[in-house]
């Protein structure tokens, strides 16, 4: 298996688990608080670049195994849920709602997500996760605009 194939996975995590997606949001939740601990900097730039080598491994797994959108690929997760919390408070009610608008948009793939996962080849795979994601950071952004959710006191 190549390391296309093990990233696009996340290794066992996207081969092994039930409800692959669900795992995968969740690990990318965990990850994303603790790269998010050191500064929307930090987190902006694992967003750029998760998102960035997920198009490629999705491209050489999609092309590989000749699967669309395989449910055991999870990387798109990844990059979907960090982006989320480009405009997530380092709160644990923050966290349980970026989790889970993200979630309710990946899964049911409303008006644009469904158009963007019509996109071909790992473009496809990716940009369904990332269109939801942002959609759920507009969420995010209207908790906190009406002070559903709150920055921390630094």
């Amino acid at each position: 298996m190549s390391i296309a194939h093990h990233i696009a996975t996340l290794g066992p995590i996207g081969r092994t688990l039930p409800a692959p997606g669900s795992w995968g949001s969740f690990v990318a939740l965990v990850t994303g608080y603790v790269i998010a601990s050191y500064g929307f900097v930090a987190i902006a730039a694992a967003t750029i670049l998760v998102t960035m080598v997920g198009f490629w491994a999705c491209e050489v797994y999609g092309r590989d195994t000749g699967k669309k959108d395989a449910s055991e690929v999870i990387i798109d997760e990844v990059a979907g849920m960090w982006s989320v919390l480009l405009v997530t408070p380092l709160t644990l009610e923050g966290y349980v709602a970026a989790f889970l608008a993200f979630r309710l948009f990946d899964i049911t793939k409303p008006f644009p997500v469904n158009k963007a996962e019509a996109i071909p080849g790992g473009a496809g795979v990716m940009a369904d996760d990332l269109v939801a994601g942002g959609i759920a950071g507009l969420v995010m952004l209207v908790l906190l605009q009406y002070g559903i959710l709150t920055w921390p006191a630094p």
